[in-house]
């Protein structure tokens, strides 16, 4: 019978925002510094790196829980993305930024873009729990192969 372990979940959830805090701030920093950032080669490597959070996040569940480590890997994953969004609120309320939370012309946050964090950190996540319960199944083989 699969569990869901909230201890293993907390962690990886946690693991994964440790990441995903300092790439969000050298990403505001780089975004503030190079003029037209979005048209950089920069962006598809913060994305790449933010995906590597949630397989981290999924990683570290997955190896705390051997009987269910994908869904753990795929909450702990989500859990990442959920700790995140009242930390970017935050960052919106001190700033000030004129940039409407939900509505404007730019704002912080769209249906769309939440929708797809909460995805791909999911699909991550499950890929770091798979990852993760890999990585405990080969440490207990012995290196003759017999377990």
């Amino acid at each position: 019978m699969s569990s869901i372990d909230l201890r293993a979940v907390g962690r990886g959830a946690l693991a994964g925002l440790l990441l995903i805090v300092p790439l969000s701030a050298l990403r505001a920093i780089l975004d503030r510094e190079i003029h037209d950032f979005d048209s950089t080669g920069w962006v598809p490597l913060f994305a790449l790196a933010l995906f590597a959070a949630y397989v981290v996040a999924g990683a570290v569940a997955g190896r705390r829980t051997e009987d269910a480590p994908m869904s753990n890997g795929l909450l702990a994953g989500i859990g990442a993305v959920v700790l995140w969004l009242p930390l970017r609120v935050l960052i919106w309320i001190v700033r000030s930024e004129s940039d409407g939370l939900f509505s404007g012309s730019d704002p912080v946050f769209t249906f769309g873009q939440i929708f797809g964090s909460l995805l791909f950190a999911a699909v991550f996540g499950l890929i770091g729990g798979i990852l993760g319960a890999r990585s405990v199944r080969a440490r207990r083989v012995s290196p003759d192969g017999a377990p």
